[in-house]
């Protein structure tokens, strides 16, 4: 094919293109090849899919509902832009009995409109807002891998890794922050083989950058409510807020600096990740944390589930996060980013009394020891030499 994040070209048979997908999603699965006629941007979804573990008969997982869910979106960036995407694409979508979904950074839907009857349709395979249809969970989609590869791409029939989304063909675009260039989600149309054409990857290309360049016009780098916070040269960050400031501890400089980064939450676990360092750390030591930063900031401006920040926070590039290295590290970094938080921690924070990763064994450890680093053994090593 000339344009590999085209589905089907022109002219092409969608009923013949099915078969041959079809076939080639079978020999994937079932031998861990992949045949010729996928294209590359596909093939290689499906590997990092596979990678994941995503079962093929699996479907999409539920994350966020009712008031979770409404408070999260009600604050995510996107939702300045529903009225734009209602205007350009929801005819669209009710008119070609199509679905019109839009996504955060993470793979979950937030909204999910359009024709009745598609609707309830999708219903059953967890299509629904709330939703996470991340690579990392969903396997090969055209949201989730929209988001994977940052690009406009179109996934069609048996394209998709999961076989309950077969029967559906969808093309989403990523959309970003136009001042900083920060993924904040996915606008996505999905329907059946009326959608399989490159004018719908090219529709949908052009909403998302409408929507960059309304976004531009309606959040200036000034936006009132924004708050400030300055790293550069400093072991503890200072906070500028209300007319006032707020000098924090460093657990609460790098927390807060992460989230600054990250506009569109993290989870408690994906905190835990990256903020701590060979260290056996529970999760209720994170929650305290964040309890005691929230009391700092004032009233509603940490909020949770995920956590994120409430306003735009204008921070310098100073900032010093510290983050877990060596190998350990950057796998369980690389299973974060992919939505493999559990396998992560194991990775890093779960230890036993030892300092080794538990389980230490048949038996608890006989006598407890502190957690040293590699480098302080190398230097108790050549002292003792």
């Amino acid at each position: 094919m000339s344009d590999t994040w085209v589905a089907l070209e022109g002219g092409t048979d969608p009923a013949e293109r099915r078969g041959v997908l079809r076939r080639a999603h079978e020999s994937s699965a079932t031998a861990g090849r992949v045949e010729r006629p996928v294209r590359s941007v596909v093939a290689a979804s499906w590997q990092r899919s596979a990678r994941a573990r995503v079962s093929p008969e699996g479907t999409a997982s539920v994350e966020l509902t009712d008031d979770g869910l409404a408070a999260y979106r009600d604050a995510h960036p996107l939702s300045r832009m529903m009225p734009l995407f209602r205007e350009l694409m929801g005819a669209y979508a009710m008119d070609g009995e199509h679905l019109m979904a839009v996504c955060d950074a993470h793979g979950r839907l937030l909204w999910v409109e359009g024709h009745r009857a598609t609707r309830l349709r999708a219903d059953r395979m967890n299509f629904v807002p709330g939703a996470r249809w991340s690579e990392a969970v969903a396997g090969t989609n055209a949201p989730g891998t929209a988001i994977a590869v940052d690009r406009p791409v179109q996934v069609f029939a048996a394209e998709h890794f999961q076989r309950p989304a077969h029967p559906w063909t969808c093309a989403a675009a990523p959309v970003h922050d136009p001042y900083t260039g920060r993924l904040l989600g996915a606008v996505d149309i999905t329907g059946g083989d009326r959608l399989a054409h490159p004018h719908s990857l090219a529709f949908v290309g052009a909403v998302a950058r409408a929507a960059e360049s309304q976004l531009a016009l309606l959040a200036p780098p000034a936006a009132a409510g924004s708050v400030r916070l300055s790293t550069l040269g400093r072991d503890e960050a200072l906070l500028v807020t209300a007319g006032r400031k707020v000098r924090l501890s460093r657990r609460h400089s790098e927390i807060l600096t992460l989230l600054a980064r990250r506009p569109e939450g993290a989870t408690g676990d994906e905190l835990l990740v990256e903020l701590y360092e060979d260290e056996s750390v529970h999760p209720v030591t994170l929650r305290a944390e964040l309890s005691r930063l929230r009391g700092l900031l004032g009233a509603g401006l940490l909020r949770s589930r995920p956590y994120r920040l409430a306003v735009r926070v204008d921070a310098d590039s100073g900032a010093r996060v510290r983050t877990p290295r060596g190998a350990a590290a950057r796998r369980a970094r690389a299973r974060t980013r992919t939505g493999r938080v559990a396998a992560a921690l194991t990775r890093i924070t779960d230890r036993g009394p030892c300092g080794r990763p538990v389980p230490c064994g048949p038996a608890p450890c006989a006598r407890p020891r502190p957690v040293r680093s590699r480098r302080w053994r190398r230097r108790a090593s050549g002292a003792s030499g």
